[in-house]
């Protein structure tokens, strides 16, 4: 892509285009090595304009309601003056890539405002469920004049930490009846969550709720080496405590800000980010310069008549120096 067009594409972003926005995500998105370069130069003309929003990551089980929560939460936040936007990590298909997408249709109130832009983004098999480029995509939707951006990943677990490493607040979710359950939660999610909210705490589950999140603080107090994470219980089907929800997000974000932790956070995230570019990069590298060579130590490592190290040592050996 030409700089002029580049120049004219981050200018329509930043003006709040939402065509622009769509085709400057779908740019970042692309696996093509031509377009690495132009993505990067549309980060970079934008980046003076990022900065400002509200960076919410949320993860949970499958089921537990992340998509409903972001749906009534999404609503409210536009009710009270906001912009929302949401960059929902779908699964991905491992053999086509391809991904569900249908988190606009289980965000069907959030979709219908002009004030919110959901994004649905395939994993593509990264680590986390987080897609790889979530980083760029979340720099473009504040550009772009978004006061909250959402990362929705897709399920929970070690791996699902990786988001924790681009948001200034991590949800967790967590059902009711979380204490039979607790052998199964990873100590890390506990460690790294700020925020724990046991949905659906309404109707027949209300006080399995409460008992869930009585349970839960117990073990954050125990697990936890810094300040433990606050916990409440939350029902994104009726709206119930949703607003406190909320203003526990802000507590959190003022808490860092007033600290001055959250420039510290952002900037340790931004080498975190370049660190895994790096490691895409080179991964790039790899399969441009090991070409076939690649495909036939792979194929005799898996026959086994080769072994893994070996394999590797194989082919770093014929990388230019």
């Amino acid at each position: 892509m030409a700089r002029e067009a580049l120049s004219d594409l981050a200018g329509r972003i930043t003006a709040g285009e939402r065509a622009a926005l769509a085709k400057g995500i779908t740019l970042v998105e692309s696996r093509r090595a031509a377009d690495r370069g132009a993505a990067a130069a549309l980060i970079q003309e934008v980046l003076p304009h990022t900065g400002r929003a509200i960076r919410l990551g949320i993860t949970g089980v499958p089921g537990v309601g992340k998509s409903t929560t972001i749906d009534a939460l999404g609503v409210q936040l536009i009710e009270a003056g906001h912009k929302v936007a949401v960059l929902a990590i779908d699964p991905s298909s491992t053999r086509t890539g391809g991904a569900i997408l249908g988190d606009k249709t289980r965000m069907a109130n959030l979709a219908a405002r002009r004030e919110a832009f959901i994004r649905p983004s395939p994993s593509a098999g990264s680590l986390g469920g987080v897609a790889a480029r979530t980083r760029e995509a979340m720099l473009l939707v504040e550009a772009a004049g978004f006061s909250v951006v959402i990362v929705e990943t897709v399920g929970v677990g070690q791996s699902e930490l990786a988001v924790a490493d681009m948001v200034d607040t991590f949800l967790a979710l967590m059902l009711p009846g979380a204490g039979d359950e607790l052998q199964g939660i990873k100590k890390g999610l506990l460690e790294r969550a700020d925020i724990i909210a046991v949905n659906k705490a309404d109707g027949n589950a209300f006080h399995a709720a409460r008992q869930a999140a009585a349970e839960l603080l117990s073990a954050v107090k125990i697990l936890a080496a810094e300040a433990p994470p606050e916990i409440l219980t939350v029902s994104a089907r009726t709206g119930e405590r949703l607003d406190a929800l909320w203003q526990a997000i802000l507590r959190h974000r003022d808490a860092l800000d007033g600290s001055g932790k959250l420039a510290t956070r952002r900037r340790e995230q931004n080498v975190v980010w370049m660190r895994d570019m790096i490691t895409d990069g080179l991964q790039a590298f790899l399969a441009e310069h090991a070409g076939t060579v690649l495909g036939d130590v792979t194929e005799a490592v898996r026959r086994g008549d080769v072994a893994p190290s070996a394999g590797a040592q194989d082919i770093l050996a014929r990388l230019p120096r």
